[in-house]
């Protein structure tokens, strides 16, 4: 099923000319600009850890918004409606496997700084939903990131599919249209949430964010990684406060949760659904014990590797 072999894929960063690294900043520049200023609707399929799964969107750019709802056609009924790349409201399991931070907005491609951890290319052509593409690879340089393959819609710019690749050119992750319109802008209806989907409550306590992310640092990160963003908020089961901090290189991105035990009984955890993993640590600071855990889709040993090297800074541990 891939576009092109995948020997290609995975030595196409050993003989990449300059030319053709440009072309890919290019395109990848053409990306973000597209996903802000180009309205479409479109049904596509996303597949993880073998699992298949078809969804409508409508993406609609007005007035300087970017307003965006997502639809599962099979299964249980499963929905997202986003301004802004700020969630508005949630329906099914979505609710509890969303993937970005609710009061996390999007953030613009950087081709500039992607090119410090990714080998960036322009490695072919393709056809998807009809409408011809370009192969963009993005190879990560090192072994703490996957890599992506990216066929841009020639027209538009708009990713007509997206492949999630391991170091061994495993497929972790596909998202592929099955048909897209750019012509029609989406309506007020096509972006009216259903009954379902429930408004989050987005009770960030902003003072106790910014305490968290001036309190925690990690000793080690992978290279090109930045905090992007904090929130902490009440869990609703234990009533305890869980801070959690973001980080991304600008393309990948994963998350720290970090909660007070309270002297509850816990065990270290790992999983790993697809792309996704989830490692949870107990760890003993000056505040008593905390579980830290890793979420996000990064290879497994580094995200072990963060949640050992979360510490309280100099300042916190003498209060």
């Amino acid at each position: 099923m891939r576009a092109i072999p995948l020997l290609t894929l995975l030595l196409g960063g050993w003989f990449v000319v300059p030319a053709h690294a440009d072309e890919a900043q290019d395109w990848l520049t053409r990306l973000g600009q597209a996903e802000q200023q180009q309205s479409f609707h479109g049904t596509f399929v996303y597949e993880r850890n073998g699992s298949f799964s078809t969804h409508n969107i409508w993406h609609r750019v007005q007035d300087g918004k970017v307003r965006e709802r997502l639809l599962q056609l099979d299964g249980s009924a499963q929905e997202v409606v986003r301004i802004d790349g700020h969630t508005q409201c949630v329906s099914g399991t979505l609710i509890a496997g969303l993937g970005d931070s609710p009061n996390s907005a999007a953030r613009a491609l950087d081709p500039q700084k992607l090119k410090n951890w990714y080998d960036l290319a322009v490695i072919g052509k393709s056809r998807v939903a009809g409408r011809a593409a370009v192969i963009v690879s993005l190879t990560p340089r090192d072994q703490h990131r996957y890599g992506f393959e990216l066929h841009l819609d020639k027209e538009t710019g708009l990713p007509l599919k997206s492949l999630l690749l391991n170091d061994k050119g495993q497929l972790l992750e596909r998202f592929q249209f099955t048909q897209l319109d750019t012509a029609e802008v989406p309506s007020d209806a096509d972006l009216q949430a259903g009954p379902d989907c429930k408004a989050l409550a987005l009770d960030t306590d902003k003072a106790t964010a910014l305490k968290t992310a001036e309190s925690w640092h990690s000793d080690w990160l992978p290279p090109g990684f930045e905090l992007s963003s904090s929130s902490s908020r009440k869990d609703p089961e234990t009533k305890t406060q869980v801070s959690s901090l973001m980080y991304d290189d600008g393309l990948a991105r994963f998350s720290v949760f970090l909660e007070p035990l309270n002297g509850a009984t816990v065990t270290d955890t790992r999983t790993q659904l697809g792309p996704t993993v989830a490692v949870s640590r107990r760890l003993t600071t000056p505040q008593g014990e905390m579980m830290v855990t890793v979420v996000g889709e990064i290879p497994i040993g580094t995200a072990e590797r963060i949640a050992l090297s979360m510490r309280t800074n100099a300042a916190t541990a003498k209060q």
